[in-house]
Parts: C-alpha cells; structure tokens; sequence
C-alpha cells in the first residue's frame, strides 16, 4: 500500500504563507531542508497542484548540478543538490483542467496531467500499488481538497518558530480525527515536525 502523505512548512500561527502570499517569511533552515530530502527520498510520485508545480519546476531541476555554497547560500548547500536530484527523476502528477507543461520544461519527460476529476480515482489505484509514497509539496489548495475527500493518509507538518500575525491560512476550514505519530525535534533548529494520521 502506498500512501498519500502531505509536507508542509507553516507558521506558529497557522499561516500557510505571509501577507502578499510571501513563502520567504517561513523559517526554511537546515532541519527544513533535511526533512524535504528524508520524504523525497521515501517517494516514488509527487503530486503537485499547477502552481507550486510551475514554481518548482522553474527553481529545483538546476539545483543538482550546481557547485555546492552551503556557506553562502544554503540553497546550494549538498541536501538540497540532492534533494534536486531525485526530484528530477521522480515521476510528477499535476493536478489541474487544461494546462500543459511548456515542451522546455526540464520536467516535461517525468510529468503527466491529471484532470481534477480523475484525481481521486487515480489515488484509488496508486494506494493498491506497491511502491514509495505520493508525496504532496506545497499545493495547498489541492491537498485541502484531498484532505476533505479523505485522500490524504498522512500530513507532516513543519511549525515555523515564527507567528506571522496574517497570510494565507494552512486549512481551509475544521479538520477533525488527526491522530498524533510524531511529534520531531532537530539539532539546531527550532522549528518541529508533527506528524499526523487521517481517520
């Protein structure tokens, strides 16, 4: 069985992002960048709404091959260069009516479309497989839509050490039946995992 696991970062507060929809305000440190890697390296697809697919088919697939910086610029630090790696080998799935991957995007080869329609069956089939997990990064609209049909097995969610007082909230309205796994410290960091079950 192969499970549907959410991965996010959020606020103290429950923001999603900051005012202006403002991602860089989240607290993504070492212990962020080490948590991503772990999930990726657990997946065999990543299932991304058309926003955070485009964002991160433009950012990730030059990450691999850049020389490492991790004094400077912790983006390019060897985490994050593998990170980049995989990511451009997995197999993508993006959720959405009507769009198409542009012919030079690096991710084109790894990507299929899915209707939004088709999503829940193709979740069916995909579980009954064995295989690594359908890691959901960002896509904070689609996972909440999952998340409400009962499609999502897992969140792993990241508390930032940081209240940001406003911004796009990470829930669209009340969940309930969440069962605590996990609860996650890392050296250096302030920043915590909570991981969930879905009922």
């Amino acid at each position: 069985m192969r499970k549907v696991i959410v991965c996010n970062i959020m606020s103290l507060d429950g923001y999603y992002d900051g005012p202006g929809h403002d991602v860089m305000v989240l607290p993504m440190d070492d212990a962020f960048d080490a948590h991503n890697l772990e999930r990726i390296r657990s997946a065999g697809t990543v299932l991304l709404g058309r926003t955070s697919y485009e964002g991160s088919s433009s950012y990730w697939p030059h990450i691999a091959d850049h020389p490492p910086q991790p004094a400077t610029n912790r983006a390019h630090s060897e985490t994050n260069r593998e990170l980049s790696r995989i990511y451009n080998r997995l197999e993508k799935v993006v959720v959405s009516d009507g769009y198409a991957p542009a012919t030079d995007n690096p991710w084109h080869a790894t990507t299929t479309v899915l209707a939004r329609s088709d999503v829940g069956p193709w979740i069916g089939e995909r579980r009954a497989e064995h295989g690594g997990d359908i890691l959901v990064y960002g896509s904070r609209t689609l996972w909440n839509g999952l998340l409400a049909d009962d499609l999502v097995d897992e969140l792993h969610l990241m508390i930032g050490a940081v209240a940001l007082g406003g911004g796009t909230p990470i829930f669209d309205g009340p969940v309930r039946g969440l069962t605590l796994l996990e609860a996650r410290r890392f050296d250096g960091s302030d920043n915590v995992v909570l991981r969930y079950g879905t009922a």
